[in-house]
C-alpha cells in the first residue's frame, strides 16, 4: 500500500472521527448522571422515575436529554463473554426503548479495566463485545472510568510513568473504534480525572468530553476548587470536545442558594456538560428553575462552542468572561469572600462601549450602566451574572 494511499486513509478517518465527534456533541451534553445522589442504590426503577420528571418538570424541554446509570448496574459475563446486567437492571434493552420513547437518551458507565471503581465487571478484554452489546441495547452515552485499569497499568508499566501513560491512551483509543465500529452514535465520556493533561490529547482518543478533576461532592470548598481551577483550559474546548469539570450537585442540600447560582453559572461559563445529580423527583421549585434558567443553559450551549476563561482575581473577587455568538460575551462577577462585597464591572474592561446592553442572567432583567460601569452587592459565594451585547 502506498503511503499517499496511507495518508489519505488516516485523514479520512480524522474527518470521519472529527464529523462524529461534532454529531453526538455540537454543544456540551445535558442531562442527569444517577450517581451523586444514589450511588450504588440505583435502580431500573430509579431511572424510570428520572426520565419521567425529566419530561414533566420541563427540564427535557430545557435541553436535559440524557439518562445516566453510573457504576453498579453490571453483573459477570455468560459464557460467551457477554457482559450481564444485574437484578436492580432486570432488562437493559427494555429501559433504553422506555426512556427512549419519552424523547431522551440512555447512558451507561464502564471502565477500561477488569473491574469498575466499585468492584463490577469492567471492559478490559472485551471491549469490541460490550461496544457491540450496548449499541443493541440502545446506549447512547458511556462513561468509561479509568479506576479499574491502574493496576494494569502499575503492572505493565513497571513504574515507569510515560509507559503508564501509553497504557492508559490506548485503552480509551480501543474502546472508542469500538464504539464507532458498532455504527451507533455513542457519545464517549472519558473519566480520569485529568491525569496526564488529558485535555490536551482527549480528542486524539475519540473523547467528546474528558473529566478534568477528580470528584466533586456537595460543599462550596470542593465545587470552588473544582470549578475555578478550570482557568488556562479555554483553549481545549470545541464543538465535539469538552472539559467536564464532574457533575451538578445543584439541589443535593449540600450547598445554600447562592452557592448553586455560583455552581451552575461558573459551569455554564466553563461550556462544561451539565449533568444533575440530584433527585428529580423531589426537587424544589428553586432548585428547578436554576437547573432550567434559559438565559444561564444558553450561555453553556452557545453555538460558537467557545470555553469562557478568567479575566482577573484580586483577593476573593475574580471576573470571568465567555465569547457568545453574534459578539456578545457572558461576564460572571465572582464573590468567593465570606462576607458580601460590592463588585463593579467596567465595560471598556471587557471590550465593550458605554452604550452596550445588559442583562442579568439570573434576576431575567435588564441592568442600565452608569458611565460605562456597573456595580452591585455580590452575596458572600455569589455571582453577578451578565450578558453583554453591542
Amino acid at each position: 500500500m502506498s503511503r499517499r494511499l496511507l495518508s489519505f486513509i488516516a485523514a479520512f478517518i480524522f474527518l470521519t472521527a472529527s464529523a462524529f465527534a461534532q454529531k453526538v456533541a455540537a454543544t456540551p451534553p445535558m442531562g442527569w448522571n444517577s450517581w451523586n445522589h444514589f450511588a450504588d442504590k440505583v435502580t431500573d426503577a430509579d431511572v424510570r422515575a428520572a426520565a419521567d420528571a425529566i419530561v414533566s418538570s420541563g427540564m427535557r424541554d430545557a435541553g436535559y436529554i440524557y439518562v445516566n446509570i453510573d457504576d453498579t448496574w453490571e453483573a459477570g459475563r455468560d459464557s460467551n463473554g457477554n457482559i450481564q446486567t444485574n437484578k436492580k437492571f432486570p432488562d437493559m434493552k427494555a429501559l433504553a426503548d422506555y426512556v427512549h420513547s419519552k424523547g431522551l437518551k440512555l447512558g451507561i458507565y464502564s471502565s477500561p479495566g477488569p473491574k469498575t471503581c466499585a468492584g463490577y465487571e469492567g471492559s478490559y478484554g472485551h471491549e469490541e463485545q460490550d461496544a457491540k452489546t450496548y449499541a443493541a441495547w440502545g446506549i447512547d452515552y458511556l462513561k468509561y472510568d479509568l479506576c479499574g485499569l491502574r493496576e494494569v497499568m502499575d503492572k505493565q508499566s513497571g513504574g515507569d510513568r510515560l509507559k503508564a501513560f501509553v497504557i492508559q491512551k490506548a485503552a480509551y483509543e480501543k474502546m472508542h473504534k469500538a464504539l464507532v465500529a458498532t455504527g451507533r452514535p455513542i457519545l464517549f465520556s472519558l473519566c480520569q480525572y485529568g491525569w496526564n493533561d488529558v485535555w490536551a490529547w482527549g480528542p486524539e482518543v475519540g473523547g467528546n468530553a474528558w473529566r478534568t478533576t477528580g470528584d466533586i461532592n456537595d460543599t462550596y470548598a470542593r465545587m470552588e476548587t473544582i470549578g475555578f481551577s478550570q482557568a488556562g483550559l479555554s483553549k481545549y474546548a470545541a464543538p465535539g470536545h469538552w472539559n467536564d469539570p464532574d457533575m451538578l450537585e445543584v439541589g443535593n442540600g449540600g450547598m445554600n442558594a447562592d452557592e448553586y447560582r455560583t455552581h451552575m453559572a461558573l459551569w455554564a461559563v466553563l461550556a462544561a456538560p451539565l449533568l444533575a445529580g440530584n433527585d428529580l423527583s423531589k426537587m424544589s421549585k428553586e432548585t428547578l428553575g436554576m437547573l432550567t434558567n434559559k438565559d444561564v443553559i444558553a450561555v453553556d450551549q452557545d453555538a460558537l462552542g467557545k470555553q469562557g476563561d478568567r479575566l482577573w482575581a484580586v483577593g476573593p473577587y475574580e471576573v470571568w468572561a465567555k465569547p457568545l455568538s453574534g459578539g456578545a460575551k457572558a461576564i460572571a462577577l465572582f464573590n468567593r469572600g465570606e462576607l458580601a462585597s460590592p463588585m463593579t464591572l467596567r465595560l471598556k474592561d471587557v471590550g465593550f462601549p458605554q452604550g452596550a446592553k445588559l442583562r442579568d442572567l439570573w434576576k431575567g432583567t435588564e441592568v442600565t450602566a452608569k458611565n460605562g460601569e456597573v456595580t452591585q452587592v455580590v452575596p458572600s459565594h455569589g455571582v453577578l451574572f451578565l450578558k453583554v451585547s453591542q
